[in-house]
C-alpha cells in the first residue's frame, strides 16, 4: 500500500526527498462529520441520498490515483472494514469533490490519507465538500504527532490548491499539512470556509507567500489532540482572515516560524484564544489588525458537511 511519509514536526529539510448537556464540546462535535474519497477498487455499491447518487467504496488497502483534468466526486468511503485507503492527486486541473469517510482512518504511523500537489506553476486544483470528521483510530493516534495526516501537500506542489467546505477532526497528525512546498516548488494553498478540530501537531499548516486561511474555524477541547491552531512556516507571508481559533488554553493559537527560519503572518477580522496565545520564532512577526480579538466563538461554516453521507451526496 502506498504511503505518504512525513518528516517530524521540527525538521522539514529532507522533505523534498519524499515523493454533549449541550456543552461547547458536544455542540461542536454534534455539528461535525467526516468525509473522504476513493475510486472503485474493491467492493463498490451505489447508494441514494436525498435524490443524489454516490458510490460506496469499502476500504481494503487500495490506492486511488486521480490524474490531471480528472474530477473525482460523490464517493462514500467505508472505513468500518478496518482497512485503509490512500488517495493521490498530482498533476494539474484535478478536482476532489463530495467525498465522505465513514469510520476511523487506519493508516499506519507516518502516513496520510490524501497526498496531493498541482505541479503546474500556472495550474490550479480544487478540494471541496469533504468530510474527515471521524478521525484516526488508536493504532496510529500517537500523541507524539507521528500518526496519520488527513491532507499531505507534496513539496513538488508548484501551482495552487483551493480547499473549501472541508471538515477534519481527530487526526493524530496535521489536518492540512501544507508547509512542504515552502522548501520545494513554492505552490500556494487557500483554505476557505473549513473546520478542523482536535488534531495534533497543527490544524492548518502553511508556508508560502500567497497562502491563506479565510472564513474558517479551529477548535480544540480539553480531551482531544491539542495541536497548534495555525502554524506558519517560512518563507511566508501567510494570511489569516475572518477566522475563529478556540484552543481552550492548549498549545498555541497562531505559531509563526520553525527550524530557525522566520516568517510573517497577517491576521485580520479574527478572534483567537488568548490563553493559548501567539508564538513568534526566529524573528517571525505576527501582525494583528485592529479588528482582531481574543474571544473566539468556534463555528462550522455554512456548506461544510456534517456527516459522510451529506458530503458524498453533495448536500
Amino acid at each position: 500500500m502506498a504511503q505518504h511519509p512525513r518528516t517530524s514536526e521540527t525538521d522539514e529539510t529532507s522533505i523534498a526527498d519524499r515523493n454533549n448537556g449541550l456543552t461547547r464540546r458536544s455542540y461542536v462535535r454534534s455539528l461535525a462529520a467526516v468525509a473522504t474519497a476513493a475510486t472503485s477498487v474493491g467492493a463498490a455499491a451505489t447508494a441514494a441520498a436525498d435524490g443524489d447518487d454516490y458510490e460506496v467504496i469499502e476500504a481494503s488497502g487500495q490506492t486511488i490515483t486521480i490524474d490531471s483534468g480528472e474530477t473525482w466526486e460523490n464517493k462514500l468511503i467505508d472505513m468500518t472494514t478496518g482497512q485503509d485507503v490512500v488517495i493521490t492527486a498530482h498533476g494539474t486541473d484535478w478536482t476532489i469533490r463530495n467525498v465522505g469517510f465513514k469510520g476511523e482512518n487506519t493508516s499506519g504511523t507516518g502516513s496520510a490519507t490524501f497526498g496531493i500537489s498541482d505541479t503546474d506553476p500556472s495550474g490550479s486544483s480544487t478540494i471541496e465538500n469533504v468530510y474527515l470528521g471521524d478521525g484516526s483510530d488508536s493504532r496510529n493516534a500517537s500523541s507524539s504527532g507521528h500518526g496519520q495526516t488527513a491532507f499531505w501537500v507534496d513539496p513538488d506542489h508548484a501551482g495552487h490548491i483551493d480547499f473549501e467546505n472541508v471538515n477534519i477532526q481527530g487526526f493524530a497528525d496535521n489536518a492540512i499539512y501544507g508547509s512542504a512546498p515552502g522548501t520545494g516548488a513554492g505552490g500556494t494553498i487557500h483554505i476557505d470556509s473549513s473546520f478542523a478540530a482536535n488534531c495534533y501537531v497543527s490544524h492548518f499548516r502553511l508556508a508560502t507567500e500567497g497562502s491563506k486561511v479565510t472564513n474558517s474555524s479551529v477548535y480544540v477541547d480539553d480531551e482531544g489532540y491539542a495541536g497548534r491552531g495555525i502554524w506558519a512556516w517560512a518563507p511566508g507571508t501567510i494570511e489569516v482572515e475572518n477566522c475563529q481559533i478556540e484552543m481552550n488554553g492548549q498549545n498555541t493559537a497562531i505559531d509563526a516560524g520553525a527550524n530557525g527560519k522566520a516568517t510573517d503572518v497577517v491576521v485580520k477580522d479574527t478572534d483567537y484564544d488568548d490563553a493559548a496565545g501567539i508564538s513568534e520564532h526566529a524573528g517571525s512577526n505576527v501582525r494583528l489588525g485592529d479588528d482582531v480579538g481574543t474571544d473566539p466563538e468556534p463555528f462550522i461554516p455554512e456548506g461544510v458537511p456534517r456527516s459522510p453521507e451529506e458530503a458524498a451526496a453533495g448536500d
